[in-house]
């Protein structure tokens, strides 16, 4: 049977020596489940702006740009959807390591995934 793990890409992000537990965790564990679910948080913020701003698709690169940043540092419903999407991807060992720092890793998660949304708009 598979697990949570064998579903999530392998990436070759090197760790350093002084790389701490919070960094490792987040190039281990974090990216590779933003990857994963890379295809469904598209979808999902795609259809959030086209519910708040019906002609999302037609604004400017810098306005869908920055609509993405505001969305996702002051609407706390989709901040939690988003983080709830890749706390539900982790074992319970990992669920352990993401308690005992939660408010570092929701950050963490959010500024990778602002940068992931805004680095897949069409031009």
């Amino acid at each position: 049977m598979l697990n949570k793990t064998d579903l999530r890409e392998n990436l070759s992000i090197p760790v350093s020596d002084d790389a701490g537990q919070i960094e490792v965790f987040q190039n281990q564990t974090l990216r590779p489940i933003l990857k994963l679910q890379n295809e469904i948080f598209l979808m999902l913020f795609k259809d959030y702006a086209l519910g708040k701003i019906s002609d999302f698709n037609f604004l400017t690169l810098e306005k869908k740009l920055n609509f993405i940043e505001q969305s996702l540092r002051k609407d706390h419903t989709l901040k939690n959807i988003f983080i709830g999407m890749t706390i539900g991807m982790l074992t319970a060992e990992e669920m352990e390591v993401y308690i005992s720092g939660k408010n570092v890793f929701n950050k963490r998660i959010i500024t990778m995934l602002t940068e992931r949304l805004k680095s897949q708009m069409e031009k």
